[in-house]
């Protein structure tokens, strides 16, 4: 089971101290049930690194420039920079980056140059509200995934998140029968298309304590992207005990 901690714009240097909990548990993942990942801001990853380095937490960036290489792009950051300072993740295509105006194409651009860089990929696809309620979501997770994934090598290297945008920061989820069947579409889709046998599928969108009895319940979801919650080390840890310790 994958956890990963999306601090989207929060944090600063004390934030470290919070990190010490969620150590403490890491050291207790007997069997290796689980797999920690956080994605703090670019201004923290390096101090994540080396705080997290002696542990078996990894570190990840919260998306990143679609080219690979230096160049004058003032602002950006890029996957060889990310790689450079220890990170092993990069979030792509979170619906906020989205809804900035990243394209399926850019995506994809941002896809090939991380994994050629040697990142690992967390791709995160998910519906509206006015979609869902149009009956378009397999639609649309449809042409998230054919454009984002488009003449992608390695794809064992990608994990794969799905937010429904009505869901994340609303505290609402999908009901349970809804959800499994979005995660069996996208499995199945991933192997028909791309003969991904074993591709890992996990869940983002108002992941709390309250609602995780009830997500865990769908035992075909390899983990959880948590986003407000996983910026508190309790709210996070519980998270985790409650699915699989």
């Amino acid at each position: 089971m994958y956890y990963i901690a999306n601090w989207k714009m929060f944090g600063d240097k004390k934030s470290l101290n919070s990190l010490n909990k969620v150590i403490k548990l890491s050291k207790i993942n007997k069997n290796n049930k689980f797999k920690l990942i956080y994605c703090p801001p670019y201004t923290l990853l390096d101090l994540f690194y080396k705080k997290l380095k002696n542990t078996s937490i990894e570190v990840g960036a919260q998306n990143c420039h679609e080219n690979e290489i230096y160049g004058a792009y003032t602002g950006s950051i890029n996957s060889k920079m990310i790689k450079n300072v220890g990170a092993k993740y990069v979030i792509i295509g979170h619906s906020e980056n989205r809804s900035d105006g990243e394209s399926d194409i850019l995506i994809n651009k941002k896809i090939k140059s991380s994994i050629k860089n040697g990142l690992k990929i967390i791709f995160c696809i998910g519906e509206t509200l006015s979609q869902r309620k149009k009956k378009l979501t397999n639609k649309i997770l449809t042409n998230q995934i054919t454009k984002g994934l488009s003449n992608v090598k390695k794809l064992s290297n990608v994990l794969f998140a799905y937010e429904p945008i009505w869901s994340i920061g609303t505290g609402v989820i999908p009901n349970k029968d809804d959800l499994e069947k979005d995660i069996i579409f996208i499995k199945n889709k991933l192997r028909n298309n791309f003969k991904l046998k074993n591709a890992k599928v996990l869940y983002g969108g108002s992941v709390n304590p309250k609602n995780i009895a009830i997500l865990k319940k769908i035992n075909i979801i390899d983990g959880f992207l948590v986003g407000g919650a996983s910026q508190d080390s309790k709210k996070f840890i519980d998270i985790v005990k409650k699915t699989v310790i």
